[in-house]
């Protein structure tokens, strides 16, 4: 349990001046811990404290500070607590340390006034008898932001240098300090906090200057659109951050100006009016104006917003057919072919649900012939035959649509006569198919009947009742060859005999088809299936199965088991009937059968033993049928040597007939053609190589070109054999004499001036086989020239002697006209020369 009390002082002093103010001091015993002073600035300081209830004394002094006389008298003052203790009071009483609760220093933000600007004076009661220095730290003094706050070391005076800004920084908490000129602490650091004062410095900023909302068309008064929302940076728990909002404006003014309101604290905006049209006013734009000071128009700071607000759609307008009856027409017998398109207007918000259209039949089709698919990118009717129509039934069809939307019709709103639109579809006649009835048409008949016989008539009915024309029946697909049908009267007969075994017979039934085409124009045809169930009759004889077996010299308990094979059917197969033929007499003498069943027996040996080998045991069957068949069947048996467990010993095999005369002829043939094929394939390619050789110096008639460049291998001379003396290759008569350098000192690679060898002359149009002879000659003929330059010089080939046309080679150039010559005549020199067409005869590509 804890007990309070609280002690007011009253000071004679006006309360504001500094020595208005008082000090207390309590002494209590040392089981109390707590005491707290209050102070509040503007009002009567007062004493309170907590303690334990019980039965104490307390002793409390109080008393003013007067101010010194030399600081200013109109500041306020903060001291620190007094440390002093008083002797002439009783023994027990000490004044001891008091903390105190400094209130808060309000300065106003932004303010314009000289600065420094004084703002309290911070005093000890230590500095009547010595000199202290003030300080104050903290964020805003010596802490970031540093230079707001400074203190006079020695008044004592807290100042603040520059505005303040309270969207910034709120509030600060400084600390002050006092010591004495050695820097001892003479105080406890007291806590002083400033509070910036809000000022209406900010105006209200929208979160986004366009907002966007959506209400349905046709809502009620009070349906809630949207809100917009708007802050400022000043104090909301003052009036300059209080927002108040209102609309300026709205555009359009339809169908009133006043079709929306504003929440003013809240910002939700609603309808306040009917009449919301998106087919008329499909957009309203209005102006929000948010004011802070509570919306107070003079003092209050204000900004704008735009909240762009659309109708949305709702089905309140139904479709409407753009006519009243649509017309179409169609082949008969065509599917999924459209019709005609129903065309509807609706002012709805197109490709929305309230705007797609949905068609449905509602009369004029009672077997569902025709559906109305919508088209998604017109929104029309597509009328559409789903089943086949015939025109020999109806020749036309009236049917009613009706055209609705995706979505209901909105409360209130009912389809008008124009949802609903007669179609009228006339049905076009064609040439149809004939069609065989029934189809396909089984009969049953006994095999084995004979060629020529008849079988049914076939014929097809042919469904154009309006038309007169004829059939014709042709045969389509008889796999057997076995039928053949009347062109004119649809009469099926055989032309074979029918087999029922036959691989052409499925489960005892053939099939054929037939054809039946009619003369329209253009004519059409239809197939008709003829199923014939062939009964059996017993005209198959049985064999004996299986065909070989294999047996041990000696008679063992077992011996071959053997049954009957039979193409027919019941009755006419089993049971069957086993015996040995009489002939030849040592087939009785060496084996026997044995009867198991009706369709099983065992042949085994009657002699104690029979040699190794193969023996062919004919075997008489006969079948159960009406008029019964026989039939001998030879059973191949090879008899060999058996080893304790009763298997043949030896690697012989029943082997059976080899391949005949004609397979091994076709095999010998194919060897000897193969055979020929590759000597034929080496004789080319010897002569292909003899050809090769023989075409290396000489050319093909065909492709005979006078001066054909050849190969020589020859590479010429090094680079110090460039520099050759071009005037050599002029005209001799061109020489002047005085220009004739004397024979010592001429060079090697000029041409000589005496008498020149007689070099072979080619002829104007010699054979391409001469080429080989002509250089031949001039080979010897340069190799006994003594005047011929070294080998690796320039040589002349050929002299023209004098009187020659050819100019100078120092007149060919490396010029561009070059490049208007027509090289296209190359490709006409043969195969030789088709490099070069190509490098200069060539088109720019």
């Amino acid at each position: 349990v804890r007990c309070a009390f609280k002690v007011i002082v009253t000071s004679l002093n006006k309360q504001l001046e500094p020595y208005g103010y008082l000090e207390f001091g309590l002494q209590v015993p040392s089981s109390f811990v707590s005491n707290h002073i209050h102070y509040s600035q503007g009002k009567i300081p007062f004493l309170l404290f907590y303690f334990k209830c019980v039965d104490v004394i307390f002793y409390l002094q109080a008393q003013d500070m007067p101010a010194p006389p030399s600081l200013s008298q109109g500041l306020e003052e903060i001291w620190f607590p007094s440390r002093q203790s008083d002797s002439s009071s009783v023994g027990q009483l000490k004044r001891m340390k008091r903390d105190w609760v400094i209130p808060p220093i309000n300065v106003p933000e932004n303010s314009r006034g000289e600065f420094p600007q004084e703002l309290v004076r911070i005093r000890s009661d230590h500095d009547k008898n010595r000199s202290l220095r003030y300080s104050v730290t903290g964020p805003g003094a010596d802490q970031p932001p540093t230079g707001i706050f400074i203190i006079h070391p020695i008044s004592g005076e807290l100042s603040v240098m520059k505005p303040l800004d309270r969207e910034d920084i709120s509030n600060f908490h400084l600390r002050a300090h006092a010591v004495d000129l050695n820097g001892n602490q003479v105080e406890s650091p007291i806590d002083i906090v400033i509070n910036v004062i809000d000022m209406n410095d900010n105006r209200p900023e929208f979160i986004h200057q366009i907002w966007n909302g959506s209400v349905a068309e046709g809502s009620k008064p009070g349906t809630f659109v949207m809100t917009v929302t708007s802050v400022d940076k000043d104090d909301p728990k003052t009036a300059n951050g209080m927002l108040r909002y209102k609309i300026l404006s709205q555009n359009p003014e339809s169908p009133t100006s006043n079709m929306f309101t504003i929440n003013n604290k809240t910002g939700g905006i609603i309808t306040v009016a009917a009449g919301l049209d998106r087919e008329k006013v499909p957009q309203y734009t209005l102006i929000i104006q948010a004011t802070d000071m509570e919306g107070n128009p003079m003092y209050g700071l204000s900004n704008t917003a735009t909240a762009v607000i659309k109708v949305t759609d709702i089905n309140d307008n139904p479709p409407e057919f753009t006519a009243e009856t649509f017309f179409g027409e169609v082949p008969e017998n065509r599917v999924n072919v459209i019709v005609a398109n129903l065309t509807v207007t609706d002012k709805d918000q197109p490709n929305t649900p309230a705007w797609n259209a949905v068609y449905k039949i509602t009369g004029g089709d009672p077997t569902g012939r025709f559906s109305v698919p919508t088209d998604p990118t017109t929104n029309e009717g597509l009328v559409t035959v789903v089943k086949p129509i015939d025109y020999e039934i109806s020749r036309t069809y009236v049917l009613t649509v009706v055209a609705v939307n995706d979505v209901s019709l909105a409360r209130g709103i009912h389809s008008p006569r124009q949802s609903t639109a007669t179609v009228s579809i006339r049905v076009i006649d064609v040439n149809e198919s004939p069609y065989f009835d029934p189809n396909p048409k089984l009969i049953k008949l006994e095999e084995g009947m004979l060629a020529e016989s008849s079988l049914t008539t076939f014929t097809a009915q042919d469904p154009d009742r309006f038309m007169q024309q004829s059939i014709r029946y042709t045969r389509l697909s008889d796999p057997a060859n076995w039928l053949r049908i009347d062109p004119n009267t649809g009469r099926i007969t055989t032309i074979a005999v029918l087999d029922r075994e036959s691989p052409y017979v499925k489960d005892n039934m053939y099939s054929a088809t037939f054809l039946a085409t009619d003369n329209g124009i253009p004519p059409a045809s239809g197939t008709g299936t003829l199923q014939i169930i062939l009964l059996d009759i017993n005209d198959n004889a049985p064999h004996v199965s299986p065909q070989e077996a294999e047996m041990c010299e000696k008679p063992e308990p077992n011996g071959i088991n053997i049954t009957a094979l039979d193409g027919d059917l019941n009755p006419n197969a089993g049971p069957f009937a086993f015996e040995l033929a009489n002939r030849p007499p040592e087939v009785r003498r060496n084996w026997t059968i044995t009867r198991l069943s009706g369709d099983y027996a065992q042949v085994s040996l009657k002699i104690g033993f029979l040699e190794s080998g193969i023996y062919e045991i004919p075997i008489i069957i006969t079948d159960s049928g009406n008029l019964p068949m026989s039939n001998t069947s030879y059973l191949r048996v090879k008899v060999c040597q058996c080893d304790h467990n009763g298997d043949c010993t030896d690697q012989q095999h029943i082997i059976a007939p080899g391949l005949g005369t004609g397979a091994i002829i076709a095999i010998l043939l194919c060897i000897i053609i193969l055979l020929i094929l590759v000597l034929m394939f080496v004789v080319w390619m010897k002569r292909r190589d003899k050809e090769r050789q023989a075409k290396q110096l000489l050319i093909d008639p065909e492709d005979d070109v006078r001066d054909n460049i050849l190969k020589y291998d020859e590479e010429g001379g090094g680079e110090e054999d460039q520099d050759y003396d071009l005037s050599q290759l002029q005209q001799p008569d061109t020489i002047e004499p005085d220009t004739i350098k004397p024979v010592g000192i001429r060079r090697m690679d000029e041409r000589p001036l005496h008498p020149e060898p007689q070099y072979p002359i080619r002829s104007a149009a010699p054979h391409p086989g001469d080429i080989g002879d002509f250089i031949n000659e001039g080979l010897k003929a340069a190799d006994n020239d003594p005047t011929a330059p070294p080998y690796d010089s320039l040589l002349v080939f050929d002299y023209e002697g004098s009187g020659s046309t050819a100019g100078s080679l120092s007149s060919l150039n490396s010029s561009s006209s070059g490049g208007d010559q027509d090289y296209d005549y190359l490709n006409d020199w043969g195969p030789r020369f088709r490099k070069l067409a190509d490098m200069y005869g060539g088109s720019d590509d």
